[in-house]
């Protein structure tokens, strides 16, 4: 038996070179969904740093959890790195919403190949 997934795919536009879709779960086995957007700039490593930005994957709502995350970082130096993870615990606001932390290590990547570090808040 399968279980009930609503959501909605989302057309890019052709302006990106690694054109796709993204699939967004709404619900998952009629519990609510939801995702944090995330964005930084990584470390200052082999004369360089790198932007990143990127939505992390759905988890349920109103339950204690954390969200993967995956993303590719700008292209800087002639190269890009994978940033990919798992959040911390969901941190509560005051206002009722809540963020997670998250950091890393980047894959190694570059004529000279080399990592990044990377951390930061997600959205609420």
């Amino acid at each position: 038996m399968g279980v009930p997934v609503t959501g909605f795919v989302f057309h890019s536009d052709d302006s990106d070179p690694l054109h796709s879709h993204q699939l967004f779960i709404t619900s998952w086995d009629g519990v609510p969904v939801h995702v944090h957007q995330f964005r930084g700039t990584t470390s200052f490593d082999d004369g360089h740093r790198h932007q990143y930005a990127g939505t992390t994957e759905p988890a349920p709502s109103d339950v204690p959890h954390s969200h993967r995350y995956f993303t590719m970082t700008s292209v800087n130096d002639g190269h890009r790195h994978q940033i990919s993870g798992i959040t911390g615990p969901a941190i509560p606001l005051p206002n009722g919403g809540h963020y997670h932390e998250f950091r890393g290590t980047t894959s190694v990547s570059g004529v000279n190949p080399h990592t990044h570090q990377y951390s930061g808040q997600t959205s609420q």
